[in-house]
């Protein structure tokens, strides 16, 4: 496994200047956001290619800022949106190519948000997939807090529709204030899981960096291990959640400590 972060943990910070401060720190794999219709465009994604090259970085992810609006660009019935919010999902995939990345991140559906059934639901998500494939870019459903997505028996029901035709983000921040241990995921999404989002919690909080506070780091692993992941693990955290750079520094080092040993 190998670790990285988030460039987005350092929102509301512009993408490329997140990158390079995330770099300086000793960061060399990261997922990004795209953050503004403009930074999919050829001219910001070169200017990102220019950035990984000189510094020796790797973007692996990415996660559309989109992601809010997916229940309804996505999991409705109105048809003419939907083929507006493939469109623009196949943008973010072309995108994602251009910068090297392989995974794309989508939340899905909020609850409530819409009427369809766990069939039509997997059918949608099924049609991203085989559109990401086609690119190279594989379409990875995160588990998410308030979506459809956040209980393991819905991954369950995922996999038990799709098949081989599925991948996950395993988020594990959004496991835990689903009320859920990070584990249940992991299990629920067996050798299908293709990404990992990892923080770090303790009874009262529910977003820290790796190391800050009493999530078993090494259990953790042996759950990935035991269901044979071999990806990376990715630092995902909200801005409050980071002191100053030397917190950051000491969670690249809890993280590679464990997963790269």
């Amino acid at each position: 496994m190998r670790v990285g972060i988030s460039a987005a943990s350092l929102y509301p910070m512009e993408t490329e200047k997140a990158l390079c401060h995330l770099n300086d720190l000793g960061y060399t794999l990261f997922e990004i956001f795209f953050n503004a219709y403009c930074e999919m465009q050829p001219d910001f994604c070169a200017l990102l290619n220019g950035l990984r090259a000189s510094r020796g970085a790797e973007i692996k992810s990415v996660h559309p800022f989109t992601s809010s609006l997916e229940s309804m660009l996505l999991f409705e019935r109105y048809e003419r949106r939907l083929e507006e919010g493939l469109t623009l999902y196949k943008n973010y995939m072309e995108a994602a190519k251009r910068v090297g990345a392989e995974i794309l991140v989508l939340h899905g559906q909020r609850l409530g948000a819409g009427s369809l059934s766990d069939r039509e639901y997997c059918a949608r998500y099924r049609a991203l997939y085989r559109a990401g494939q086609a690119l190279g870019i594989t379409v990875a459903q995160e588990n998410v807090r308030l979506f459809r997505s956040a209980s393991p028996e819905f991954i369950r029901t995922m996999r038990r529709e799709l098949g081989a035709e599925c991948a996950f983000v395993l988020d594990t921040k959004q496991a835990v204030m689903s009320g859920y241990a990070p584990e249940q995921l992991v299990e629920a999404m067996g050798e299908r899981l293709v990404h990992v989002h990892l923080s770090d919690h303790t009874e009262t909080e529910s977003c820290l960096l790796p190391g800050e506070g009493s999530f078993d780091l090494i259990v953790f692993k042996s759950a990935l291990c035991g269901v044979g992941y071999t990806g990376d693990v990715i630092t995902e955290v909200y801005r409050p959640s980071i002191r100053d750079d030397a917190a950051l520094q000491r969670a690249l080092f809890v993280t590679k400590s464990v997963f790269e040993e």
